[in-house]
């Protein structure tokens, strides 16, 4: 293998020098002149009407450039979805409007209600404390079945309920309901993959600047992915063509999926800095981040797995309700569809697969792709199910996963991907002699009375390479653990 360049050479890290010397440049690191300094008064109510906004005692504060509110981004775009997806019965999904700034109502908790731009960050944090509001309170659903009962309140009020959609991908019912008819075993399982907040070192940060000269705009945004952002707030929120709207990524501290998507306060920035004719900046705080951040997973699952009499898998059928908060965010409607559905072979040659998905919409903060963006969520179900099955069968989990491994190549999934090729069962025979396996239940045996116990794991993971094929391997782990009380069970 070459030693500096060519197919298979290792590529040297450019970015280390500077990180390690303290040159490198991150969004909040820029300071343009005349910068103005934003903060976003946010709800602390999950649902209710705004009946009242007072900002005349804040707009005469010290420093006070011009607060904004809903009223200012009347006729302006919302924030849109960049994905489609349509249900099993041919129907487009909901989307509901997602404003930049909360019209009429909060949705979520941390769903801006006004934004104050002042000439310091003090200044403008002393004004949105200032100004004076009313919401009514109304009831919030964050239970996604409590959220599809016949009654519940309704997240969005033009929408008949919170149901975004009802999808559904695999093989035919009369498939499905044939394998589990005729099988020798069913396991089920419910499980929870529970929401969480990505929580990157580098906070979110946005700074627009207007130029009135050309009518160009510029953001500078810590960004995974400007081009999506160039792209969606231009065309479909500000209205601002391509070549009159530049975004630039500087360096980014962390992003795992939650600083690919459109946020609104990448739009006010560059929205209120054309407004007032110089340059607006905003930084999250940490809290901020915990409720304006896009969320990650938030399923709740049952999976089931029939085998035949000699233990083949010959049908599996998956039901998830999706949480996709109070709006969708950028892509959140694809992760628990086509970025999930399309995974729940894994490395197994099951004949017939069903996933149904319904998305569901609650006073929470939206969901979107984080690190792995539902294959993680596909593999968990599916290796926990296989682990349950080989328990209550009472066979080894590895052996019945060798069984059951795709062993012929290109093989076409029953969820629309081909897979192109693989050797399964030669990458577990190497993972087994790296872990040692047949010298760990001895060496097991020999932990215990030193108060630790360890445990073994195995699982198939398949990963995307393209749209439309997979590469696909295994992966064993080992770890001890200590127990307090010394005992293992």
């Amino acid at each position: 293998m070459p030693k500096d360049h060519g197919i298979g050479a290792s590529q040297k890290r450019r970015e280390d020098v500077r990180f390690l010397t303290g040159a490198g440049q991150y969004t909040d690191d820029i300071s343009t002149y005349g910068q103005t300094y934003c903060v976003f008064l946010r709800s602390d109510v999950a649902h209710g009407t705004i009946n009242n906004l007072d900002t005349s005692d804040a707009e005469a504060m010290p420093g006070v450039v011009r607060i904004f509110t809903g009223k200012d981004f009347e006729g302006i775009g919302g924030l849109p979805c960049g994905w489609q997806v349509t249900d099993k019965n041919g129907e487009p999904m909901k989307e509901p409007a997602h404003p930049v700034l909360a019209q009429g109502k909060v949705r979520h908790v941390g769903d801006p209600i006004a934004a104050v731009v002042a000439e310091s960050l003090e200044e403008a944090r002393n004004a949105a404390e200032a100004i004076v509001y009313d919401i009514d309170e109304l009831p919030a659903v964050v239970d996604m079945k409590a959220a599809l009962e016949a009654g519940a309140a309704k997240v969005h009020d033009d929408l008949d309920d919170n149901l975004c959609y009802d999808w559904q991908f695999g093989s035919d019912q009369a498939a499905i309901d044939e394998a589990f008819s005729n099988a020798a075993h069913v396991t089920t399982l419910d499980l929870i993959n529970n929401r969480l907040v990505a929580n990157p070192m580098e906070p979110r940060v946005a700074l627009g600047e207007y130029n009135r000269a050309n009518d160009e705009s510029t953001l500078y945004t810590t960004s995974q992915n400007p081009h999506v952002i160039r792209l969606l707030m231009g065309a479909f929120v500000l209205g601002i063509p391509e070549h009159k709207l530049r975004v630039v990524a500087p360096d980014v501290g962390g992003g795992f999926g939650t600083k690919i998507f459109h946020y609104a306060e990448e739009a006010f920035v560059t929205f209120a800095s054309r407004q007032i004719n110089r340059p607006v900046k905003w930084t999250s705080t940490r809290s901020e981040a915990f409720m304006s951040d896009a969320h990650g997973r938030d399923h709740v699952t049952k999976i089931e797995l029939a085998l035949d009499a000699d233990n083949n898998f010959i049908g599996l059928r998956t039901d998830t309700l999706a949480n996709m908060g109070a709006y969708l965010s950028t892509f959140s409607s694809s992760v628990p569809t086509w970025l999930h559905g399309t995974l729940m072979a894994g490395n197994y040659k099951t004949p017939a697969i069903q996933v149904n998905v319904k998305a569901v919409f609650t006073n929470t903060v939206p969901v979107d792709a984080y690190r792995g963006a539902c294959r993680p969520e596909a593999t968990f179900q599916l290796e926990r199910l296989v682990d349950k099955a080989a328990r209550e069968l009472g066979v080894d989990p590895i052996a019945l996963r060798r069984q059951n491994f795709i062993d012929s190549f290109p093989y076409s999934t029953p969820v629309a991907v081909e897979y192109d090729t693989g050797d399964y069962t030669a990458t577990m025979d190497k993972l087994e002699e790296m872990i040692d396996r047949e010298g760990f239940e001895p060496a097991a045996r020999r932990a215990r009375p030193m108060a630790s116990c360890a445990g073994s794991a195995s699982t198939a993971i398949s990963r995307p390479a393209a749209l439309r094929r997979r590469t696909s391997w295994v992966s064993s782990a080992r770890a001890p653990v200590s127990m307090t009380p010394p005992r293992c069970g």
